[in-house]
């Protein structure tokens, strides 16, 4: 197997705060292979997006502490890195899709100035060739009058055509990886599947990784080739997309599925997982789900490792035990 685009290791982030530290992210482990469209899901709070910015050094100086893990992009230890070297590789070799593209523009630019300058600064073209390249990108996003939307604004334009712009400049410099960050939460379920679909066909012909984050099991379940589902800051599920949703061996991601609206009848109320996500500045003993969990038990109050339970597929539960190979 060929190495990992990205590999984080044993990672742990806190964030100093005047009621005291937020332990954010608490021992992950994560691998995007070549080519390969990894999800990570879970929550809101459950840190998806702080690894993925801690990952590519995103995060604001001074916000936050790595206390522990390593973190390799491409090969590179990222915390040996300058950040002249982390900034030529992000937008060039790594690029990252958020999920607000009113944010995440230039209002005071047009399209075109924008998408220029992404070409420009991470590749040899320049002027015309630089243009039609940008041209090129819009209507690989099935963009029409590519041309006029360069002059245009962003606040001219609708979410859904910010989005596939966005994507569009993503792909600028043929990226080895791509993180999109909930990149079609803002906008409606059409509009949803039509940029995902084109998100899922831009990425296997350019042979491009993803780390796609998100709190939408049904988005993840038919992108993603494996998924991370994580909670209060820890990986509690990892395995094969279709064997975790299929066949879920942890009770938070079983929680998930059951609470998906897509599977209540109807007129009959939404499952819900009771309580909430646990206070990060004083994180609890053993299995962080505990308090919410129907399954706990006295051995919980020990936090349990991710343990084999199915061909590539762990769990970090002791209601698992392990599957022999």
């Amino acid at each position: 197997m060929a190495d990992p685009v990205l590999k984080i290791d044993a990672l742990e982030v806190l964030f100093p705060g005047f009621r005291g530290n937020v332990h954010a992210v608490n021992g992950v482990d994560l691998e995007v292979q070549p080519s390969e469209i990894v999800g990570l899901v879970g929550e809101s709070g459950s840190a998806k997006s702080v690894t993925a910015m801690t990952a590519l050094r995103l995060l604001p100086k001074g916000s936050y502490r790595q206390d522990a893990g390593k973190i390799s992009l491409l090969g590179r230890d990222v915390a040996k890195m300058s950040e002249r070297d982390m900034n030529h590789l992000r937008g060039g070799d790594v690029a990252m899709i958020c999920q607000e593209p009113q944010t995440a523009l230039n209002p005071t630019k047009s399209i075109g100035k924008q998408m220029l300058r992404v070409i420009e600064l991470h590749s040899d073209l320049r002027g015309r060739a630089a243009k039609a390249r940008a041209i090129e990108l819009l209507q690989d996003m099935r963009i029409n009058d590519a041309e006029e939307i360069l002059t245009r604004y962003p606040f001219e334009l609708s979410g859904g055509m910010r989005q596939r712009i966005l994507i569009g400049m993503a792909f600028a410099c043929a990226p080895k990886l791509l993180v999109a960050d909930e990149p079609t939460t803002a906008l409606d379920v059409t509009v949803q599947r039509q940029v995902l679909q084109l998100l899922h066909a831009k990425a296997h012909q350019t042979g491009a990784s993803v780390l796609f984050i998100s709190h939408d099991l049904a988005v993840i379940s038919q992108f993603c080739d494996r998924i991370y589902v994580m909670y209060a800051g820890r990986v509690v599920e990892t395995g094969p997309a279709q064997e975790v949703l299929g066949n879920p061996q942890h009770p938070y991601t079983a929680a998930l599925i059951e609470a998906l609206p897509e599977d209540a009848d109807p007129g009959a109320p939404l499952t819900s997982i009771p309580g909430t996500v646990p206070n990060l500045v004083k994180p609890p003993r053993g299995c962080a789900f505990q308090p919410r969990c129907r399954h706990a038990h006295a051995d919980c109050v020990i936090r349990p490792h991710l343990t084999p339970v199915g061909p590539d597929h762990q769990a970090a539960c002791w209601l698992r035990e392990e599957t022999p190979q």
